[in-house]
């Protein structure tokens, strides 16, 4: 039988703790199902984080601060209200301008997170 992991229906920030996600950079992982996740993760001015890429098709949204983000050979200076599409398997990354919030998405969810 197929057991699917899930978050809660309901997440409060107030009771996820942060976890470390790089210098200068910690997630909280808010709601998820197999096929879906939602990650908040807070970056300190200056943090990085380190070009990588994974099999997970990636949009991020950036509630606050500002980002130099590239995606491949791309860059792009983001803030507030912008966002990003990552498709699966482009190498990218990102360095924190002004202290700030990026809220990601993943599809599927990101097992290595759990």
């Amino acid at each position: 039988m197929f057991f699917m992991k899930t978050s809660k229906v309901f997440i409060t920030e107030k009771e996820l703790e942060w976890q470390p996600a790089g210098e200068g950079v910690s997630r909280q992982i808010l709601c998820y199902n197999d096929d879906l996740m939602i990650v908040k993760v807070k970056f300190e001015k200056g943090a990085s984080g380190l070009p990588h890429s994974h099999p997970h098709s990636q949009c991020t949204y950036v509630d606050s601060g500002i980002f130099d983000f590239f995606v491949e050979d791309e860059h792009k200076i983001i803030s507030r209200g912008d966002g990003i599409y990552i498709a699966p398997d482009k190498n990218h990354g990102v360095t924190c301008i002004e202290a700030g919030i990026l809220i990601d998405t993943f599809s599927p969810a990101r097992q290595d997170f759990l």
